[in-house]
């Protein structure tokens, strides 16, 4: 009697021709990063476990587009602790996306070029819980939750309810700001384990936030 034998990755290439391939599923996480702490760090990995994200990017800002404009250092050193920060994570990576273009970062502009640049990717914006209830303010909101999907990160105190779809997710209270790491610099505190040791370096070497 003859056996047959499974070619599985024939059977997978007439799966993708008749279905589609999967789509890659990446998460965002945009910010000042004024500087780039531990939390961020740990808010992205739980997000990509829980999620089963394939990859997290970061997305440093040129100019933020709050009302009240936070006073960040150079891009150019915002950029280099980012990288810093994630090099021993391999499913994170860096996108200098909203640097290079320049101008006011506009969340639904970096979401609308990443798409055309990559069409076969599934968004997940990555937010704290307390800015879940300043959505409504942000610029084009009603054609940015069509193209991204909002991922809120639960905080004590913060609002659960939103008139936009948010996928929740449980993190660990970390109670870490670049406003706090930027006080304790000032007041010539200790910043270990609060940021990654080669930003606390680097933060050092290059003297920020001291004035």
């Amino acid at each position: 009697m003859q056996t047959s034998t499974v070619d599985v990755p024939k059977i997978q290439v007439m799966s993708e021709l008749m279905f589609g391939a999967p789509k890659k599923r990446v998460g965002l996480m945009g910010g000042t990063f004024n500087p780039v702490h531990n939390g961020h760090l740990i808010v992205a990995d739980q997000v990509a476990s829980q999620l089963g994200l394939d990859q997290v990017v970061f997305l440093p800002d040129n100019l933020p587009p709050h009302v009240d404009k936070k006073e960040a250092i150079a891009a150019k050193d915002r950029v280099k602790m980012v990288r810093m920060a994630i090099a021993g994570n391999e499913k994170f990576t860096l996108d200098t996306l909203e640097v290079d273009r320049g101008g006011v970062s506009y969340t639904y502009d970096t979401i609308k070029e990443l798409k055309a640049r990559h069409p076969d990717v599934d968004y997940y914006f990555i937010i704290g819980g307390d800015m879940v209830e300043y959505l409504p303010k942000w610029n084009r909101i009603d054609e940015l939750v069509k193209m991204v999907k909002f991922v809120g990160v639960k905080r004590t105190g913060a609002k659960m309810n939103s008139k936009y779809p948010i996928l929740w997710v449980d993190v660990p209270t970390i109670d870490i700001s670049s406003t706090l790491i930027r006080n304790k610099i000032k007041q010539g505190c200790s910043i270990r384990y609060l940021v990654p040791d080669a930003v606390a370096e680097y933060l050092k070497e290059e003297g920020l936030y001291r004035d």
